[in-house]
């Protein structure tokens, strides 16, 4: 897409990529997203984008990433991308901010379909966009916030060098919904990297992103209480062990 530089980028490992969908890309994610993302008994995401028939679920797939694209600015952004694992859309991954050139932190989200779940792909999609977070963009800081009993996506987080960053509450089915915070700074991100990621196509949508200068010293973070997620991401949790 010759005025939307976005679509350009892709971020490589040797086992997933990360790409903005094409419409074929999102028609094969909606249709995942449809066939069923985390077991039945148990929610992971605060906006409960899952709850509902497999056509509903679909659309809704669908509407957040042209959402997100029509409300796209510098100061406020979400980047959906596709992973992708030998050809096949697997699921999903962003990360968006608020105010990036001043606070330099990023919210990671993530989800693959349940069938590709518990093969590694989760790990290598998380070491993708924190690729493109810290040596793209030039962030400071990564942000997650995990349900308390999503597990295995607690794990991914401790294994990448996120630290506890405090807790969050949020209604979720109609009950108190306890999750954790993590917090990967930059330094963290350098000790424990070890997933090679190939970034391609970003310097012509740095720009977009309010992200054109990563060198300096670092801006102050914002105040994690600011970045609960609720506020500019609908899922801020994960399913992607």
């Amino acid at each position: 897409m010759q005025h939307w530089p976005l679509s350009g980028i892709t971020v490589r490992t040797p086992l997933v990529e990360l790409r903005w969908p094409t419409p074929q890309d999102l028609d094969a994610l909606a249709a995942l997203g449809a066939e069923g993302v985390h077991a039945p008994g148990f929610m992971p995401f605060f906006s409960q984008w899952t709850d509902g028939d497999p056509a509903a679920v679909a659309r809704r797939v669908l509407q957040r990433h042209w959402n997100a694209m029509a409300h796209w600015s510098p100061d406020d952004w979400t980047l959906y991308l596709v992973v992708v694992h030998d050809g096949e859309v697997v699921g999903s991954q962003s990360l968006g901010a608020r105010d990036f050139a001043v606070t330099r932190e990023v919210l990671l989200t993530s989800w693959l379909g349940l069938r590709h779940q518990g093969l590694g792909l989760g790990g290598h999609a998380r070491a993708a966009v924190l690729e493109l977070a810290f040596a793209g963009l030039g962030a400071q800081d990564a942000f997650s916030v995990v349900r308390r009993e999503n597990t295995a996506s607690q794990a991914v987080c401790r294994k990448f060098g996120f630290s506890h960053d405090g807790t969050q509450i949020n209604a979720v089915r109609g009950l108190r919904a306890v999750s954790d915070r993590y917090r990967l700074r930059r330094a963290d991100w350098e000790a424990s990297r070890v997933v090679p990621a190939e970034i391609g196509g970003l310097e012509p949508a740095l720009a977009m992103f309010g992200a054109e200068a990563t060198t300096g010293a670092p801006a102050a973070t914002a105040l994690s209480a600011a970045l609960s997620g609720v506020r500019y991401a609908p899922d801020p949790d994960h399913v992607d062990a």
